[in-house]
């Protein structure tokens, strides 16, 4: 398997962001925004959605600076991008 295939980074990206946004909202539960944009019905899918914009956006990251190109990178790269999106999101007012 290689990070370098596009539709393995895409799957592996994708997961991670759903992954993420899942393991969030049910740790961090609802925030300010997701009430405003959600109202009182909301879902998950939001977080997982954002998630994995938080992904892309970590892993497209990595590959500007150039880290390295392995599956453990890519990994990091996108975990940490979802990670900051969703911290960022549930702290905007």
């Amino acid at each position: 398997m290689q990070v370098t295939d596009p539709l393995v980074t895409f799957l592996l990206v994708l997961a991670i962001g759903v992954v993420a946004g899942l393991l969030f909202d049910r740790l961090a539960g609802p925030s300010w925004l997701a009430r405003q944009f959600s109202g009182s019905i909301r879902t998950i899918a939001t977080s997982a959605l954002v998630g994995v914009a938080g992904a892309f956006v970590g892993y497209h990251i990595a590959v500007l600076l150039v880290l390295d190109d392995g599956i453990v990178t890519a990994v990091i790269a996108a975990a940490a991008g979802a990670a900051l999106v969703l911290f960022g999101w549930r702290m905007a007012r």
